[in-house]
């Protein structure tokens, strides 16, 4: 028998459930990659409650990867880790072929999920993101599936994401639409389909409709804080979740606004973990975007998250 509590926590068996932190990069001065900073941030999350992590998702500016990079990026986080089923790479790609050579390298490397946004390229019909995730899941590790209209222009529906699940395509969902009413109807529609909260300022509603997981970005600077208060809002423990919830949220909706790998880094750097700048087109934050951020997190430090 599956309990609440046992049912949004991580396990081997669905490593995509409980908190899977989208990290951020740490990058040095002249733009590389700092793989050491990056598997201490690794085991950094792990110990301060987090479940797993996302390498390779938008927060880890992979667009600006090179090949090189990307695949090391993966082999960094599975050794800190210590176990690939706590790791979910994102494979998103231009080319479906792409992304599921990207999707063989985490089977290669023993991860247990990952994450795939459909057809960003172009407007893709239903037919074409069928087509596109069908031929991700030949390479046999189980897909989350990433909703994120606002970027792709292509919206995974409740409709289409349970034909998906239905076909084998996808085990859960990443939504990241801030809909909160797209739970229930997903429910009704692929009740076997897990949902994973996709953004940071709809956790407690998500998690209230049934959310499993939290692929999630602020963790990344307050990984103590952001797992209790996952943990309450998934347990329905609301006189805890609420008050830490409206505490955080003035730094939680920084995750949905197109400045947020800057935002997370800078509360990083604030807080003492290395997030360094960001690679281009990514411009550092303009002077009142980067005081309203910097606000935000030192208000956060001076109530004790962490």
């Amino acid at each position: 028998m599956t309990t609440a509590s046992t049912a949004t926590t991580w396990s081997a068996e669905r490593p995509w459930r409980g908190i899977m932190v989208a990290t951020a990069l740490p990058l040095r001065a002249d733009r590389s990659v700092d793989h050491d900073a990056y598997a201490a941030h690794v085991r950094w999350l792990l110990d301060n409650g987090c479940d797993g992590v996302v390498p390779n998702g938008s927060l880890g500016e992979y667009q600006t990867l090179t090949d090189e990079e990307r695949a090391r990026v993966v082999r960094t986080a599975v050794a800190a880790a210590g176990d690939g089923a706590r790791v979910m790479p994102g494979v998103s790609a231009y080319g479906s072929a792409e992304a599921r050579r990207w999707a063989e390298q985490a089977a290669e490397e023993g991860c247990g999920s990952v994450l795939l946004l459909p057809p960003n390229a172009y407007r893709a019909d239903e037919s074409a993101v069928r087509a596109h995730y069908a031929e991700v899941a030949r390479a046999g590790v189980p897909i989350v599936g990433y909703n994120n209209p606002i970027d792709t222009k292509v919206d995974l529906t409740p409709a289409l994401l349970a034909r998906l699940h239905g076909e084998g395509s996808i085990v859960a969902v990443k939504e990241f639409t801030g809909d909160v009413r797209r739970a229930y109807e997903l429910a009704e529609l692929a009740p076997g389909l897990d949902l994973l909260i996709g953004a940071d300022d709809v956790l407690l509603e998500l998690a209230l409709a049934g959310a499993v997981g939290w692929i999630a970005g602020y963790p990344n600077a307050f990984p103590a804080a952001c797992a209790e208060l996952y943990r309450a809002a998934v347990a329905q423990d609301l006189d805890t979740a609420l008050p830490l919830y409206r505490s955080l949220h003035a730094l939680l909706r920084w995750d949905s606004k197109t400045e947020f790998v800057q935002a997370i880094k800078l509360s990083m750097d604030i807080v003492g973990r290395h997030g360094g700048p960001t690679r281009p087109p990514r411009l550092p934050l303009s002077g009142t975007v980067e005081a309203e951020v910097r606000a935000a997190t030192e208000k956060t430090v001076a109530a004790g998250h962490r």
